[in-house]
C-alpha cells in the first residue's frame, strides 16, 4: 500500500502518531510528538545527500505545534510534504501555524462533543440490555475505528496536498461526518439515559451510593478551597485520600 500511495516512511510515521502525546510539554505541546512522527518521511532529504536540510527540517517540523492528536496526522503529511519538496521554511512555519486553530476546533467537535459521547451511550445502552462485556468491546471496536480512519487519512491527505492542505479539510468525507456526528450522538444519548436509569436501581448496591457521597464531598471541599487550592492540589489530596483508603480498608 506505501509503495502505492508513493509516500515514504508511510508506515513508520502512521505507527508514531500514536505516541505523538508521549513527549507533551508546556513549551512545545505536541511539537517533539509532531518531529518524531514526521522524521521517517523527512528522510528523503538525507538520502539525496543533504544532511543540514534534514535536520533542520526536524527542528523545523518539532517546534510549538498543538492540535487535537487523532487529526494532526494532516499536518504532519502536509509539513513533511512541504519540506520534501523544499518550501520556503518561513512558508512552512505558516502552514503549521494556520492548521492549529482549525484542526483543534474540528477534532473537538468530531470526537470529544460527538463520537465520543455517542460510542459511550451506545456501550451504555448494551450493559442497559445485558450484553457483558461484548458492551466493552462495542465500544471500543466502534470508537476506535472513527479514531484510525482519521489518522490513516489525515496523513494521507496531508501528504497529498502539501502546502495545499486547507482543501483536505473541506472534503465531502469529513463534512458529512461532521454533519451527522452530533445527531447520532443526541440520538445514542437520548435512548442510552432512560435505558441506564430503569436498569440501574436494580443492579445498584451500597458501594454506588457511597462513591456518590464521596464526590459530592469531594465537591463541596474544592468548593470550599477554591480561592485557596490550585487543581493540582485538590488532585493531589483526592489521590492521597484514596491511596489511604485502599491501604486501610479491611
Amino acid at each position: 500500500m506505501v509503495a502505492r500511495l508513493g509516500i515514504p516512511g508511510f508506515s513508520a510515521t502512521l505507527a508514531r502518531l500514536f505516541m505523538i502525546q508521549a513527549a507533551w510539554t508546556y513549551e512545545r505541546m505536541l511539537g517533539v510528538g509532531f518531529g518524531f512522527a514526521a522524521e521517517p518521511m523527512l528522510r528523503g532529504l538525507k538520502r539525496v545527500g543533504d544532511g543540514r536540510a534534514f535536520r533542520e527540517a526536524l527542528a523545523r517540523e518539532s517546534g510549538f505545534f498543538n492540535a487535537h492528536p487523532y487529526l494532526a496526522s494532516l499536518a504532519v503529511g502536509a509539513a513533511a510534504r512541504a519540506e520534501t519538496d523544499r518550501v520556503a521554511p518561513e512558508k512552512i512555519e505558516r502552514l503549521r501555524s494556520a492548521l492549529v486553530g482549525p484542526l483543534g476546533s474540528l477534532g473537538d467537535r468530531l470526537i470529544w462533543a460527538g463520537w465520543l459521547p455517542a460510542c459511550a451511550a451506545i456501550g451504555l445502552l448494551l450493559v442497559a440490555f445485558s450484553a457483558g462485556a461484548w458492551a466493552v468491546v462495542v465500544f471500543l471496536g466502534l470508537y476506535n475505528l472513527m479514531h484510525v480512519w482519521l489518522r490513516v487519512w489525515g496523513l494521507r491527505a496531508g501528504w497529498r496536498s502539501g502546502v495545499g492542505v486547507a482543501g483536505a479539510l473541506a472534503s465531502p468525507g469529513l463534512r458529512r461526518a461532521l454533519e451527522a456526528v452530533a445527531p447520532v450522538a443526541a440520538v445514542a444519548v437520548g435512548i442510552a439515559l432512560p435505558s441506564v436509569m430503569l436498569w440501574f436501581p436494580f443492579h445498584a448496591g451500597w458501594e454506588v451510593g457511597a462513591g456518590a457521597a464521596a464526590a459530592l464531598l469531594f465537591a463541596a471541599v474544592v468548593r470550599l478551597l477554591q480561592s485557596r487550592a490550585t487543581g493540582l492540589v485538590a488532585a493531589a489530596a483526592a489521590l492521597t485520600v484514596v491511596l489511604a483508603l485502599g491501604v486501610l480498608w479491611p
